[in-house]
C-alpha cells in the first residue's frame, strides 16, 4: 500500500500528516518552515508519495487545523496505524486520546489508568515517542504538579504551552516583552 504525505498551514506553523489508505500514519509538529517538515517526516516515511489525501484523512487535517485555531474539536475518532507501536506505549496513547480539549492529565495519571502505578516516567518516554502528536494529544500529558514535563517537539515545552493556551488548559502568560 502507497504512503502518502502533505504538509499544511496551521496557527502553530506548518505540520505535516503521512498516511495508509484511510488510516493516519504518523503526524508531524513544525519543524521551522514547510521544507523542514517535509523532510521530517519523509524520513520517517521513506516511501511517501506526496499528494492529496484522501477525504477520511483530509477530515483529520481539516480537525488539526481546527483544533490549533482554538477550536473544540475532537480527534479521538480518527483511525490510526498503530504497527510498529510498543504496546505499552499504544495503551498508554489510547488513554491520552480520551483527554479533551481545554484539560490535562500527569504522567502519573495515566500510568494509574494503565493499572502500572509507579510508570510515569515510562509514560513520560512513551509520549516523548509519539508518532501522533496532536492526534495523540501528548501535550495534555503534564508532569505532577502540573508541571510542563518535557515536550520533543521543535519549540520544546514553548511549543507545549502555546499549544495548551490555545486550547484553554492554560491561561495566557504575560511576558516582559
Amino acid at each position: 500500500m502507497t504512503t502518502g504525505l502533505t504538509v499544511f498551514d496551521t496557527a502553530i506553523g506548518v505540520c505535516g500528516l503521512a498516511w495508509r489508505g484511510d488510516v493516519v500514519a504518523g503526524t508531524s509538529l513544525p519543524d521551522g518552515d514547510a521544507s523542514r517538515t517535509r523532510a521530517s517526516l519523509a524520513r520517517r516515511f521513506p516511501d511517501a508519495v506526496e499528494g492529496p489525501p484522501p477525504a477520511p484523512v483530509q477530515a483529520a487535517i481539516d480537525g488539526i487545523v481546527a483544533l490549533l485555531a482554538g477550536a473544540r474539536v475532537e480527534l479521538a475518532s480518527v483511525p490510526l496505524d498503530f504497527s510498529g507501536v510498543p504496546e505499552f506505549n499504544r495503551r498508554a496513547y489510547e488513554i491520552a486520546r480520551t483527554i479533551p480539549p481545554g484539560r490535562t492529565l500527569t504522567y502519573g495519571d495515566i500510568a494509574h489508568r494503565l493499572g502500572v502505578p509507579g510508570s510515569a516516567q515510562a509514560v513520560g518516554q512513551a509520549m516523548g515517542h509519539n508518532p501522533f502528536p496532536i492526534i495523540v494529544p501528548c501535550h495534555r500529558v503534564l508532569a505532577a504538579g502540573g508541571k510542563d514535563g518535557g515536550f520533543s517537539a521543535r519549540g520544546g515545552v514553548g511549543t507545549k504551552r502555546r499549544m495548551l493556551v490555545i486550547e484553554g488548559a492554560l491561561a495566557d502568560e504575560p511576558t516582559l516583552f
